[in-house]
């Protein structure tokens, strides 16, 4: 196992600024979700951490030393990435054990590795597959096992689910986060997905802009959220931001309400016109547009007894209110209204 630390990282890509200054510490035998909108800096900082790309400035402690400046394979860093990148022309077993043969381990050693951890994925069956003849999640199930016969440090996951369709990524969620826990390997993992981060995470990070814009647990981030943006991201779907008199009530200049505390209500104090519900099955999203022209979510029943262009009353209470700052930086809960809107 092995913590990481990074002081002070930063990379520039001529006067793109693509990691200003990043201070993280990734737990030793932890999972870190690195999440946020494509082109925030979290895939930059996972190469940078790998070694595939340099670091400008600053500091990357592996085991308590610094690697800034060390090659890629000295790190004992293992990567996972997006596209499969299986050698097609080899079979499963080949591709297993490719690794270690290049490092020139002796064969009866790549052998016992290589059905040790086809073992472990559930790929015993499929050693003497080539890629072609294998699924998707076989086929990265068979990219996760290519990294882990090296028995690296840390794994290092590059949106390794984005090319699988929604069933199988959430399998695949579920299996990657199962031999995390059980190896009690440090993982750093890439995702643009809000809900993968939430469902895999020990910790997560919020990128923007190249920096981090919050750290924690995933349910501490989703009740306490540090700013608007890290608010608005974290949570499927988004949460409601309202402005005006509403907001002036609570003394700030927006509050935001997720859409679980957003409430039909005939007594309601809040009017809105439904746009459209979407029905899931065990529950139904309704999309309502406010007097005030806010755009809102509201969480319903299987069935709401709502229509478009229904105007209905929506109330919440005000221990489910988020407080924002003019500079959209979360504000201290108040008990200064007890009423329900």
């Amino acid at each position: 196992m092995s913590g990481i630390v990074l002081e002070g990282v930063t990379k520039r890509f001529g006067d793109h600024l693509a990691a200003d200054t990043i201070d993280l510490a990734i737990p030793d035998g932890g999972f870190t979700v690195f999440v946020g909108p494509s082109g925030c800096g979290k895939t930059t900082l996972l190469r940078l951490i790998a070694g595939l790309e340099d670091i400008d400035s600053g500091r990357l402690l592996i085991d308590g030393m610094d690697m800034a400046r060390t090659s890629p394979a000295a790190r004992g860093l293992a990567m996972v990435f997006q596209s499969y990148a299986l050698y097609p022309h080899m079979s499963v077993r080949a591709n297993l054990g490719f690794a270690l043969k290049v490092a020139r381990r002796p064969g009866a050693e790549i052998a016992e590795r290589v059905e040790q951890v086809a073992a472990m994925l559930n790929l015993a069956p499929y050693l003497d597959r080539r890629p072609a003849a294998l699924s998707g999640g076989q086929r990265q199930r068979v990219a996760i096992g290519r990294a882990l016969v090296r028995e690296p440090r840390a794994f290092l996951f590059d949106e390794p689910l984005s090319n699988l369709d929604a069933e199988l990524r959430a399998q695949m969620r579920f299996e990657i986060r199962r031999l995390q826990q059980q190896l009690g390997i440090t993982a750093v993992y890439v995702t643009h997905d809000q809900a993968e981060a939430m469902t895999m995470a020990d910790q997560i990070v919020v990128f923007r802009d190249g920096r981090v814009e919050q750290t924690g647990a995933p349910l501490d981030i989703y009740r306490h959220p540090a700013n608007r943006f890290v608010a608005g991201f974290i949570g499927s779907p988004r949460m409601n931001f309202l402005g005006g008199a509403i907001a002036d009530d609570y003394g700030c200049a927006a509050i935001g309400v997720r859409p679980e505390h957003l409430m039909l209500d005939p007594a309601g104090a809040l009017a809105a016109t439904v746009q459209t519900v979407e029905h899931l099955g065990s529950e139904s999203l309704i999309h309502l547009r406010a007097q005030s022209g806010e755009d809102l979510i509201a969480r319903g029943t299987q069935d709401p007894d709502v229509r478009p262009d229904d105007i209905v009353r929506l109330r919440f209470a005000p221990n489910a209110v988020h407080r924002f700052d003019a500079d959209d930086r979360a504000m201290p809960a108040t008990d200064a209204r007890q009423e329900v809107i």
